[in-house]
């Protein structure tokens, strides 16, 4: 089982580049970065972890802090966690996920998903009670734009005819695209377009990686991001088959995020030994 960690790349927290560096450095294999355009003041949409941390409304642009990742490392994948899609334009999301992967050198990992507020996905635009149709037309519809010389759809939400983007991406046919989320129609998607699944630790996640063992049909890899630091969760999620274990880092200075980075160091040296 490989390991990852997660950060909000905050303006006020530790750079992109340099927590990309360090990661890097202390043999981590991944880095996500979280998500959000901005956060409505209204806060309707209740935060399934209670208070709402200031870090949703403080994160630089998803792909600003990707590229400063990439171009800070050699090594380390560096990936979403998660792109909300339904908030963006597929033909420039598109462009931007080949581009980041193309420059990389292939190490791109695309993370993907809905998202939980409402009021966020109203104000780009996107009608919630439509939204994980919508994502489904934009993760296919991008598709298209990576693997076809003269890309074309036709959906209910996405349309455009015969257009040429370059580059493609260095990956093939397209970097992995994992589907986040832990609702109840969640492994429909994974299914439907996704490389794999990608969900927060929580109950019942464990379970329900056999259930999708059970109706794949293909190769379909699963990561878990949001893993606490330790060593037996870590090994139940290894028993159960998991590709990669994330963990959030905190945002904030260097002295905090190595603090915790430790502490995660130090639950997958305990699982690495027992």
């Amino acid at each position: 089982m490989d390991f990852g960690v997660g950060y909000f790349p905050t303006h006020d927290g530790m750079s992109p580049g340099d927590v990309a560096r360090l990661v890097e450095e202390r043999g981590q294999e991944a880095l996500f970065f979280a998500e959000h355009t901005h956060i409505p003041a209204s806060r309707q949409s209740p935060y399934p972890g209670g208070d709402l941390p200031p870090k949703y409304w403080h994160c630089y642009d998803l792909f600003v802090a990707l590229t400063a990742a990439a171009a800070a490392t050699t090594r380390l994948r560096v990936g979403s966690g998660i792109c909300l899609v339904i908030e963006r334009d597929p033909i420039t999301t598109a462009k931007e996920v080949a581009s980041i992967d193309h420059l990389s050198g292939g190490r791109l990992e695309f993370g993907v998903g809905a998202g939980w507020n409402r009021e966020e996905m109203r104000n780009h635009g996107t009608d919630p009670r439509t939204r994980m149709d919508l994502l489904r037309e934009r993760v296919e519809a991008m598709t298209e734009i990576w693997t076809r010389d003269e890309a074309s759809y036709r959906g209910k939400y996405v349309n455009f005819e015969r257009i040429w983007s370059y580059p493609k991406p260095a990956q093939r046919p397209r970097p992995p695209v994992l589907v986040g989320g832990s609702g109840p129609t969640v492994l429909d998607r994974v299914l439907a377009f996704g490389d794999g699944w990608f969900p927060n630790y929580g109950p019942g996640v464990v379970e329900r990686v056999a259930q999708l063992r059970a109706r794949a049909q293909r190769a379909v890899e699963v990561q878990v991001i949001s893993v606490p630091a330790d060593p037996r969760v870590l090994e139940r999620l290894h028993e159960a088959g998991v590709r990669r274990a994330v963990h959030w880092l905190p945002s904030g200075p260097r002295s905090r995020v190595e603090r915790d980075l430790c502490a995660w160091e130090d639950a997958i040296a305990q699982f690495t030994v027992g």
